[in-house]
């Protein structure tokens, strides 16, 4: 069969699968997040079928995929929102951070991973994923909630310090030596801070810059401009993803809602495919022996979010169901995650047996975390009845 003929009938088949992956999750009730990196699973070396012929386009579309996914995160704060958010929930995200990066960290050095492959994992361990949370918050009605702004802090304090997480990692990771690493943190540093600035003082000016009455031409432009400071960024030996959220956070409020709303569906598209390829690049024959730690890992992981979010909800006053609740909600790990295992996989500096415990442990926590967070209620009225004294 012709190469050309062969990829289109690949891509056509991966794309609606994806589709029916998409909506297999949707009666389920979870993201589909971990039928995305089964999918790739089945697919890729090791897997059922094998698919050879969509390397060239799938290689460039994940990466356009991790842009599109950090960009619209970035768009759904302003630099006021997290600078807000650092003020009033500095101490909270310390807590979740100690908490949540250490179990990964210490997982991989008992697996012999060294100190490379304790900075990949606690990284993997720490990030909630904020598209798992946004959505369970809405879907069950607590977006009213009085410990939802102390879940939507946590987050926010953690996509800020993926901001300065990400560069120095990749300059560790790709062993630039201290002088090389110092610069592109300070770089990162930097970019994170003229950002703000910009962002708080000339925010309209960069909206303008890709506003237009036209839909077509502000996809354009928008998408155009993410690419182009994603590309920059990783010149500068900053991650690419990095560049892309600095830049949602410097558009105003008005462009920012307009930006979600034209990018997600193509954020829906190259986000499933990078979640595909890694599943792809991941042999499912070495899952089995990283089982065992990847469900102890989401054992105490789970425990450790629950336990960031209770003390979140807690700072603010929020009483004790309030506060399960916020611990709940912030179980689910996700895009993060493979981000950073991917990023840490790429440089080949880490251990290959990174990428089967990643994918397994984000295949268990991207279910485990909306089960969890829909059983906390009836689970903690029941313990409640239970404890309570009987009646004399």
């Amino acid at each position: 069969m012709h190469d050309t003929a062969l990829s289109l009938i690949e891509l056509g088949a991966l794309f609606f699968g994806l589709g029916v992956l998409g909506r297999t999750a949707g009666r389920l009730g979870i993201s589909p997040v971990p039928l995305y990196l089964l999918g790739g699973l089945a697919f890729g070396a090791g897997g059922l079928v094998p698919l050879e012929g969509i390397e060239p386009f799938t290689g460039v579309a994940s990466e356009v995929g991790v842009v599109l996914l950090l960009l619209l995160l970035g768009l759904e704060y302003s630099a006021s929102d997290l600078v807000g958010g650092l003020r009033r929930s500095w101490l909270a995200g310390i807590v979740d951070m100690v908490l949540n990066a250490a179990p990964g960290a210490v997982a991989a050095i008992i697996l012999g991973w060294g100190p490379l492959g304790a900075l990949a994992m606690a990284g993997v361990t720490w990030v909630s994923s904020s598209g798992i949370v946004a959505k369970l918050l809405e879907e069950l009605g607590r977006l009213g909630n009085r410990e939802t702004p102390a879940v939507l802090s946590v987050l926010v304090m953690e996509d800020l310090a993926m901001a300065l997480y990400l560069p120095i990692t990749t300059a560790a990771l790709a062993a630039l030596g201290f002088a090389a690493g110092l610069r592109t943190v300070a770089i990162a540093v930097g970019l994170l801070v003229v950002v703000l600035v910009v962002a708080l003082r000339f925010g309209n000016v960069v909206s303008a810059i890709v506003e237009s009455p036209s839909s077509e031409v502000f996809l354009l432009r928008v998408f155009g401009i993410a690419l182009l400071v994603a590309g920059i960024a990783s010149e500068l030996q900053v991650s690419a993803g990095v560049g892309a959220f600095l830049l949602g956070i410097a558009i105003s409020e008005d462009t920012a809602e307009n930006a979600t709303r034209v990018l997600s569906p193509l954020r829906d598209l190259f986000a499933a495919v990078f979640f595909v390829v890694f599943g792809l690049n991941t042999d499912p024959r070495q899952i089995p022996a990283v089982l065992p730690a990847a469900i102890a890992l989401a054992i105490v992981s789970t425990a450790t979010k629950i336990g960031a979010g209770w003390f979140a909800a807690r700072q603010i006053g929020v009483g004790r169901l309030g506060r399960w609740r916020a611990g709940a909600a912030l179980v689910a790990r996700g895009e993060f995650s493979i981000v950073i295992a991917g990023l840490a996989l790429t440089t080949g500096s880490v251990d290959p047996g990174l990428a089967p415990l990643a994918t397994t442990y984000v295949l268990l926590m991207a279910v485990l975390g909306p089960v969890a967070a829909r059983v906390v209620e009836p689970v903690h009225a029941a313990v409640t009845r239970r404890l309570r004294p009987a009646p004399s």
